[in-house]
């Protein structure tokens, strides 16, 4: 007699690996080929459509690295010391316009561009000034203390590439190079909804056997933070007539139509001929802990997934599978979430056959330094455990667990967006 495997099972020779799921999902995808032009201000969190080049040299001219004295570095002393004459002072923004004789040097400031006679400058604090006069003495080098034009950028050169999420910092060099408009890719459109007759929206009271609906605004929430245009279509019961409805509307409207709850063994026969009709889509049993149901494909041309309803296994399900789909949908590079290795401080418990992703809190101390800890119960029901989290403990696939003292792997959830 064959044995129906359950969610609670640890071993399943059908299920998918997590590296299958991953493959399987970024194989079928193709980035977004719309885009659009936005002024630097409005483009933080957005994805480059193109390579981003510079029109200019930065630096556009040789300048002074520190607040000193330009001269020529052939008038170094080897031993010894000698003596320049004073010809003026350059200050930052007002090239010096007289001719530089030599035996002189001019007073400069950082980042003032250098005559073109001198090539050398010398720390303030390493001369000695005698009227209109300096004295320098030896163990300097020829062209120190000076910035090349181009050095840290050169005119044509790629600054950006496409594929990039612009940060503050992008912003700020874009500036710098006057660029006012850049090409990114347009926002995502992801509808989503939850399913279930026993869900309830905030507000509205509670009967016997019902609960309040989470995953709609925890979803919002995870999704704000990706820069995504959000449509919330609320809660729909458990009806045929209702999903199919509201999945066909969804997917008019949307690039992505994510569900929560309707995925498990139990549940998967009740929408898998709803969705049979309306796209195609595979329901996929994954060797991982919470998590293990997830549903994946298309409705009309929208890209569908269909998260668990217990509101961890969601989010482990949302980071580790529909936010790298949603990166790569919108045309961003590929990048893997933050991992480090670090001893736990906390008996973690698990049995071969699945991965884990148990929740955990970074702490430290002037004698172990860095080290992980476990939020304790790890049931997939346990929300409060995820908002105590800071990172997911990553037990392998044949993982016994760990005692204290181990090393284990830990998955940051700030790398995570």
């Amino acid at each position: 007699m064959s044995k129906n495997i359950s969610c609670q099972d640890d071993h399943d020779p059908s299920a998918l690996t997590l590296e299958q799921a991953h493959e399987r999902i970024a194989a079928s995808i193709e980035p977004l080929t719309c885009a659009e032009w936005l002024f630097i201000r409005q483009a933080l969190g957005r994805v480059l459509a193109r390579d981003v080049r510079s029109s200019i040299d930065v630096p556009a001219h040789r300048n002074s690295a520190m607040d000193g004295y330009a001269l020529r570095g052939e008038e170094l002393p080897a031993a010894g010391e000698t003596r320049l004459r004073l010809a003026g002072t350059v200050l930052a923004g007002h090239p010096f316009a007289d001719k530089i004789a030599p035996g002189h040097c001019v007073r400069i400031m950082t980042g003032a561009p250098l005559p073109e006679e001198l090539d050398t400058v010398v720390m303030q604090e390493h001369v000695r000034v005698e009227g209109d006069a300096i004295v320098i003495g030896s163990g300097h080098k020829p062209g120190q203390n000076v910035r090349q034009a181009g050095e840290d950028i050169r005119r044509g050169g790629v600054v950006l590439q496409r594929g990039r999420r612009l940060t503050p910092a992008d912003i700020g060099l874009l500036a710098s190079l006057g660029i006012t408009e850049v090409r990114v890719s347009r926002r995502l459109r992801v509808a989503f909804f939850s399913t279930g007759d026993e869900l309830r929206s905030l507000g509205e009271p509670l009967e016997p056997g019902q609960i309040y609906d989470s995953n709609r605004y925890t979803l919002h929430a995870m999704l704000s933070r990706l820069g995504v245009d959000i449509i919330d279509m609320g809660i729909v019961p458990d009806r045929r007539d209702a999903i199919a409805e509201t999945l066909e509307l969804a997917a008019r409207d949307a690039d992505v139509v994510v569900t929560t709850g309707g995925v498990s063994v139990g549940e998967a026969d009740y929408i898998k001929d709803i969705l049979a009709r309306l796209g195609q889509v595979d329901f996929w049993k994954i060797a991982i802990k919470p998590g293990r149901p997830l549903a994946y494909g298309k409705v009309k041309q929208a890209l569908f997934f269909g998260l668990p309803g217990n509101p961890v296994s969601a989010m482990v399900t949302f980071y580790q599978f529909l936010q790298p789909a949603l990166h790569q949908l919108m045309g961003e590079n590929s990048r893997k979430p933050r991992t480090l290795r670090l001893p736990t401080l906390s008996r973690l418990r698990k049995r071969p056959g699945r991965v884990e992703f148990q929740r955990g809190i970074l702490v430290t101390d002037e004698k172990r330094g860095w080290a992980v800890q476990s939020t304790g119960n790890q049931g997939s029901h346990i929300l409060s455990s995820m908002s105590q989290a800071d990172c997911f403990i990553i037990l392998p696939l044949e993982s016994r667990g760990a005692e204290p003292g181990e090393e284990v792997t830990v998955q940051l959830f700030d790398g995570l967006v």
